[in-house]
C-alpha cells in the first residue's frame, strides 16, 4: 500500500513538472497608457501623464538626411570617436555603454557630457529604437535627452504605440506633448534638432524660464515653448538658479536605444 502511494505521488509530481516545463513564462503586465491620480497641470485641463489628453496628429516625415556638424560645433559623438567626452551621471566614472563605428548603444546607468556649463545652444542627435518591437507604452524604446541636466525631451518608440501624450517621443516629458507625432518606424534612424535657451535668474528670482524649440525628423514639434519647471515623473519640479547651466544627459530606461551623430553649438546673443 505504501509502495503504491509513493509511486502515485512520483507520477503526479512528474506530470506537474512536465506541465510547468511546457508553460511559457508569464508575460509582464502592459505598461500604463496614462494616469488620473497625478497632479493637475498648471492650465487646470489635464493631469500630468493624462491618458485622456488628445493624441498628437500623425505626420509622416521626409527621408532622413544626416546633418553633418558645422565648423564651430562640439562633436560629442561621431565616427572614429570614443566616449571620452562622456561620463556616468552617478559617480562620474567611465561610460560603460557599448560603442562601435560611431554608434553608441544604451547600457546600464544614465550618462552625461563631461562639460557641464552649457546654457543656450543648438543640439543635434540621431537615435534608433529597436527594430524588434517589445513592450508597449513607456516600455518600448524608452530613453531621454536631458537639457541642462534637468529638462527632458522624451525618446520613445511612438510609431503606432499609444501612451500618455506628454510622454511620447519628442514630448517635453510630463509637460507638453509634441504638436504632431513625426515618429519613424521601429529600427529606423530618427533625428532631433533642439534649440534651447536656459532659464535666466537675478539672484534667486526666475526672470525667464527655459525655452525650447524642437524638430523631430525635420518636423517642428515645439516652437519656443517654455518649460514649466524641471522634468519629473508624475510631478513638475521647481526652478532653481543651478538650472541656468548644465550638461547634456542621455537616459538609460532599460530599453536598448542607439545614438549617433551628436553635436552641440553654444549660442550667443546677436549683436
Amino acid at each position: 500500500m505504501k509502495y503504491t502511494v509513493v509511486v502515485a505521488c512520483l507520477l503526479a509530481g512528474a506530470v506537474v513538472s512536465a506541465q510547468q516545463a511546457q508553460t511559457p513564462p508569464a508575460t509582464p503586465p502592459p505598461s500604463p497608457t496614462g494616469y488620473q491620480d497625478t497632479p493637475m497641470q498648471p492650465n487646470g485641463k489635464w493631469h500630468i501623464h493624462d491618458g485622456t489628453r488628445p493624441q498628437p496628429r500623425v505626420v509622416t516625415p521626409g527621408p532622413l538626411a544626416p546633418l553633418a556638424p558645422p565648423s564651430d560645433a562640439i562633436v560629442l559623438l561621431g565616427p572614429g570617436q570614443d566616449l571620452s567626452k562622456w561620463q556616468m551621471t552617478q559617480g562620474g566614472g567611465p561610460v560603460g555603454w557599448p560603442i562601435a563605428d560611431g554608434v553608441m548603444s544604451s547600457g546600464k546607468g544614465m550618462i552625461r557630457t563631461r562639460q557641464d556649463d552649457f546654457t543656450d545652444y543648438q543640439l543635434h542627435l540621431e537615435f534608433a529604437t529597436p527594430s524588434e518591437v517589445k513592450g508597449n507604452s513607456q516600455g518600448r524604446g524608452n530613453s531621454g535627452v536631458f537639457l541642462n541636466g534637468v529638462f527632458e525631451i522624451q525618446v520613445l518608440d511612438s510609431y503606432e504605440n499609444i501612451t500618455y501624450p506628454d510622454g511620447q517621443a519628442s514630448a517635453m516629458y510630463g509637460q507638453y506633448p509634441p504638436m504632431v507625432n513625426a515618429s519613424r518606424k521601429p529600427g529606423e534612424w530618427q533625428s532631433y534638432d533642439i534649440i534651447f535657451k536656459g532659464p535666466k535668474f537675478e539672484g534667486e528670482t526666475l526672470k525667464q524660464p527655459a525655452i525650447v524649440t524642437v524638430l523631430h525628423n525635420g518636423v517642428a514639434v515645439h516652437a519656443a515653448q517654455a518649460y514649466l519647471g524641471p522634468t519629473g515623473h508624475k510631478q513638475i519640479g521647481k526652478y532653481a538658479p543651478a538650472h541656468a547651466k548644465g550638461y547634456i544627459g542621455l537616459q538609460d530606461h532599460g530599453n536598448p536605444v542607439r545614438f549617433r551623430n551628436i553635436w552641440i553649438r553654444p549660442l550667443a546673443e546677436a549683436q
